[in-house]
């Protein structure tokens, strides 16, 4: 038998190169789509995603109330749910470990020993720092270790007075993402239009419980039930129970219930200062928040009281500006425009062109186009140089009629309402341009209140809607911090405690990050307005601190001269005295009225108390010559401030309102 040599490869079996699999186009649903980036809708982590339904469902609630001309009644509950409840509505039976080692909170004898160990030497050390009389720093409470399964899951509830719904839209309202009445051009509190869709999707994917909806539309005799989930595959929802009820209360509103997992325990204070804000922003509305646990201590009931019924105008669906539009909205624009021709589609479909201008901007884009050329037959090119001549051309201002601000008596009455400042100073511009795109900037800033920290605290607002995170970015922020020179207001921008309240309204909030939480600080136009409206307010708090400055100098200047009054009364009666006796005695001459004013003296008509008076009269009169002498100098003007409450009135009661600033007069028809 021949041996192998050495130089012959050896034999290996051959293998057959894998297929590379064929890709297979796939498509996904808006609602999956969001459900896989839960975090763009604000669903970033269980806490975020409980303010963030909280916040949806109070949003909703203000909208529907305020598009029906109700002054909003808003009541929020969040529940927590222990474990074993949370089962209970599952249908899941509780079951003990069996194996222990198989649970991520599972703590071995070597790491139970280390802590055992770790929390032995700090007490030492207390119990040592406490023999020192050192300040002793409670030990907090062993807690154990947590596991990822061990989830905190609450129900969140939502009442409010507004329109309701119509009963065979409400499974489409929430269980069909993108699908919604706010869609229109015009100033919206949404920023996603989801509301809560999201809340629901996220109630699929962390419970699988079915949200539940009660709604009655004005004077109806039902009330609306519904118990639903998404099919987040297909976009559509999937109804367990629809059905009518009977309206024994004339109740027209909506009532939202949802059971989601969230984290109460870092996002109370998100929460709560939500909530707070929301109040500064609507006083005419009226809040409730609860939150309930079996842990009586852990409850919270806060009521936000109505100051008001003046509310702000309800804003209306505007048209395009020309110069804001990009080629995909002209497309939209013609497949949906019910004009026949060109130029009645320019003039129809778009604020701020006229007959005539439509007509000129006609002759301007060429040849191939004729005011009476039909619009549906416009081609590609065309449309690109419609397009062209929009953004070139000139064009008026976008008016702010459209636009909803909270208004400046509302914004006052709010934060005089929530802080209780010592000062407070409103101010509302006109209606500025950026993009093609309205805003408005309102601004107020206060100075001392309640529960208000020392230094710059901001409250930004967009959209009449607090915005709580990434709060250094925004525009606000940055322009109260390096581009308002506090010390020349008479401010102390470290030690003063500052409220900054700015808020932004517009057809198109310029939200940067995934989150959409600020307003960036790259649009020179908002950026200019923003610290306008704050030195405007900083301009009338000055002669506000000014008068508070003399006054207090006009305080100290008098206690300062009133200390010397019984020393100089003392010695002028022991002067008059002494010359009394000298002129009894015929020892000294005096002119006719100095013997008057000793006759006084020996009659006891001229006493020290009498002195005194006639001094201290003297330092007043004094004083105030000199304040005014101060205040003419330095053309400070008087000017009231007053806080006016104006209380609810019956539905019945016809009215005119006229808005000031500081007031609103009220005729009665």
């Amino acid at each position: 038998m021949d041996s192998e040599s050495p130089d012959e490869p050896k034999k290996t079996k051959s293998k057959t190169p894998r297929k590379p699999k064929e890709s297979v186009l796939k498509q996904k649903s808006p609602a999956e789509f969001f459900a896989e980036n839960k975090n763009i809708a604000g669903f970033d982590n269980p806490g975020k995603c409980l303010y963030t339904t909280v916040r949806e469902l109070v949003e909703n609630s203000l909208d529907s109330a305020e598009s029906i001309s109700e002054l909003p009644v808003v009541e929020i509950v969040i529940e927590e749910i222990g474990k074993t409840k949370f089962n209970s509505l599952i249908g899941l039976v509780d079951r003990e470990r069996v194996d222990a080692e198989l649970y991520d909170d599972y703590e071995t004898n070597k790491a139970r020993e280390k802590r055992l160990a770790k929390e032995a030497r700090a007490q030492e050390i207390q119990a040592k720092n406490a023999a020192l009389g050192k300040k002793v720093k409670e030990v907090a409470a062993s807690k154990g270790i947590k596991g990822r399964g061990e989830a905190s899951f609450y129900r969140v509830t939502c009442k409010d007075n507004g329109k309701g719904m119509p009963h065979d839209d409400i499974p489409n309202m929430f269980g069909r993402v993108l699908s919604g009445t706010k869609y229109g051009f015009k100033q919206t509190r949404g920023k996603f239009g989801l509301g809560a869709k999201m809340a629901l999707i996220w109630s699929k994917m962390s419970t699988g419980l079915p949200i539940e909806i009660l709604s009655s539309m004005r004077n109806q005799s039902f009330i609306s039930f519904c118990r639903l989930d998404i099919d987040i595959h297909r976009n559509v929802p999937h109804v367990h129970l629809h059905e009518k009820r009977e309206n024994k209360d004339p109740w027209h509103g909506a009532e939202i219930q949802v059971v989601i997992e969230g984290n109460w325990t870092t996002y109370r204070s998100k929460i709560l200062h939500y909530m707070r804000q929301m109040a500064v922003i609507t006083p005419y509305a009226q809040f409730l928040f609860k939150f309930v646990s079996d842990a009586p201590e852990k409850n919270v009931t806060i009521r936000f009281a109505r100051r008001t019924d003046v509310m702000p105008p309800v804003p209306l669906e505007t048209k395009h500006h020309p110069s804001s539009v990009d080629l995909l909205l002209i497309k939209r624009l013609i497949a949906e425009t019910s004009k026949q021709n060109l130029l009645q589609f320019l003039q129809h479909e778009f604020v701020n062109i006229s007959k005539s201008y439509a007509e000129r901007l006609i002759g301007e884009m060429g040849p191939d186009f004729t005011p009476k050329m039909t619009v549906k037959s416009l081609t590609s090119q065309q449309i690109v140089r419609i397009h062209q001549l929009l953004r070139q051309a000139k064009f008026d201002d976008p008016s702010g009629d459209c636009l909803s601000p909270a208004g400046e008596y509302n914004l006052r009455l709010g934060i005089v309402k929530e802080l209780h400042p010592d000062m407070v100073a409103t101010y509302s511009g006109s209606a500025q341009v950026f993009e093609g795109h309205p805003f408005i900037v309102e601004a107020g800033v206060s100075v001392g209140g309640k529960d208000v920290k020392q230094g710059l605290n901001i409250f930004r607002f967009a959209n009449r809607i607090p915005l709580l995170f990434e709060q250094g970015a925004d525009v606000v922020t940055r322009t109260a911090i390096k581009r308002i020179n506090w010390s020349s207001y008479k401010i102390n921008q470290m030690q003063d405690k500052i409220g900054v309240f700015v808020s932004i309204v517009s057809t198109k909030i310029p939200f940067k990050g995934t989150g959409k939480e600020y307003i960036g600080d790259d649009i020179t136009e908002i950026a200019s307005a923003v610290k306008y409206a704050v030195q405007q307010c900083c301009i009338q708090l000055k002669s506000k601190i000014v008068k508070k400055m003399q006054a207090r100098e006009q305080q100290e200047r008098k206690r300062n001269l009133s200390k010397y009054i019984p020393d100089a009364t003392g010695a002028v009666y022991s002067v008059l005295k002494e010359m009394t006796q000298l002129h009894a005695s015929k020892k000294s001459r005096y002119s006719d009225d100095d013997v008057e004013l000793l006759r006084k003296v020996s009659a006891n008509l001229i006493t020290k108390e009498t002195l005194s008076e006639k001094l201290a009269k003297h330092v007043e009169q004094v004083d105030y010559e000199m304040a005014l002498e101060y205040a003419t100098q330095s053309g400070v003007s008087e000017e009231p401030r007053e806080t006016i409450y104006i209380p609810p009135l019956e539905a019945e009661n016809k009215t005119i309102d006229l808005h000031a600033p500081f007031f609103v007069f009220r005729i009665f028809q």
